[in-house]
């Protein structure tokens, strides 16, 4: 039997998301923390997951993890978490549970491609309001197009991924003060983003949601990620949760990680004193503009993306390449100074052999 004749076409139109090999490369693609656990925490976190009773089910929503995590994060008072299988699952939880007939999915564009392909999913309409040609914030636009076409769900990345920009707060309030439905923040660069966060505005505004993953601070192979919201609102979103979306082991980890946050922490504090060198560096390579970053990455445009990604590939240094979404942009994480090193060295020569290469065609 041929799978088209009874899967959706809009399903049958899309790819499923590509995860691209990255065995023996510098893996600077995916946003992901570079340093491991220190030697000794990681022996302690084996001895506790080898207690682990693998063959019980978890427990659903674990009340311990969500208490720690409350603590550790400062959740406000009168506010509840909901975990999921990293940020991504409570994202497709929110699109399911709003996902009538006809209900829109508004984002600014370009952002993380997930929340159209949730939309996509769920037979709801994907609307993609543009950013600027600097890719910051036009919140009189995306008012326009709200009235226009009254979203259901708003997803707002803070800061953005692919651009790293971080948008002013109270475009962000405007929006959701004015939004007709449910805002969703999804702060999954919070650590790098010098404190701004909305986690302490949620009070104020009934129509807001913080989303945030534990995946940028070293858990990412963990998988964990919280909603945080009003007690109705989770109440709803946790009916729509499977049941057992986190394994004793994912919930045993994270609790470890929590015991020790100070060490994620730290980990994120020299990424932070890595960003600001690396980005000086990129810009002064010829022809490499280089956008601003509140996040662990740098959208750079170069002359010729697809080649320089693959000429980046064949000197073993794995990067991001957002064609044909943003033309001739590459997306790369901030690494260990010594990952950096790599990248820099084997940018500055894909750089110069694509300009040589045009050189030659146009004479």
């Amino acid at each position: 039997m041929d799978p088209a004749r009874l899967i959706r076409p809009e399903i049958l139109a899309l790819s499923a998301y590509h995860v691209p090999e990255s065995e023996g490369l510098v893996k600077l693609d995916a946003m992901e923390n570079p340093y491991p656990l220190p030697r000794e925490l990681a022996a302690k976190l084996a001895e506790r997951l080898a207690s682990i009773e693998l063959n019980r089910y978890p427990s659903p929503n674990p009340r311990r993890l969500r208490e720690l995590l409350a603590r550790r994060i400062a959740l406000p008072a009168g506010m509840e978490l909901l975990l999921g299988n990293g940020s991504d699952e409570l994202l497709q939880i929110v699109s399911l549970a709003l996902a009538r007939p006809g209900a829109v999915v508004m984002h600014p564009a370009p952002t993380f491609v997930m929340y159209s392909v949730y939309a996509t999913y769920f037979g709801m309409k994907a609307v993609a309001v543009p950013l600027r040609p600097d890719f910051s914030f036009d919140a009189g636009a995306f008012i326009e197009r709200m009235r226009a076409e009254p979203p259901a769900v708003v997803f707002i990345a803070y800061p953005n991924n692919p651009t790293g920009v971080l948008y002013p707060e109270e475009d962000v309030v405007r929006v959701i003060r004015e939004a007709p439905g449910l805002v969703v923040v999804d702060e999954a660069y919070h650590a790098f983003a010098g404190g701004r966060s909305f986690l302490p505005r949620l009070p104020e505004f009934p129509n807001l949601l913080v989303v945030r993953t534990l995946s940028k601070l070293g858990f990412a192979g963990g998988r964990l990620g919280y909603l945080a919201g009003r007690p109705e609102w989770v109440r709803e979103l946790n009916k729509v949760r499977s049941p057992y979306n986190l394994s004793v082991l994912n919930e045993a980890a994270a609790i470890f990680f929590l015991e020790h946050y100070e060490v994620l922490e730290g980990q994120a504090a020299q990424i932070l004193a890595e960003r600001e060198p690396l980005g000086k560096a990129l810009a002064e390579l010829p022809g490499v503009t280089v956008y601003p970053s509140q996040a662990n990455f740098f959208l750079i445009r170069v002359p010729d993306a697809p080649g320089t990604f693959e000429a980046l590939r064949r000197q073993g240094v794995l990067v991001k390449n957002l064609h044909p979404g943003l033309p001739n942009c590459l997306r790369v994480t901030v690494g260990t100074p010594a990952e950096n090193r790599i990248l820099l060295s084997a940018l500055r020569e894909s750089v110069k052999s694509s300009q040589c290469k045009d050189g030659r065609e146009t004479g």
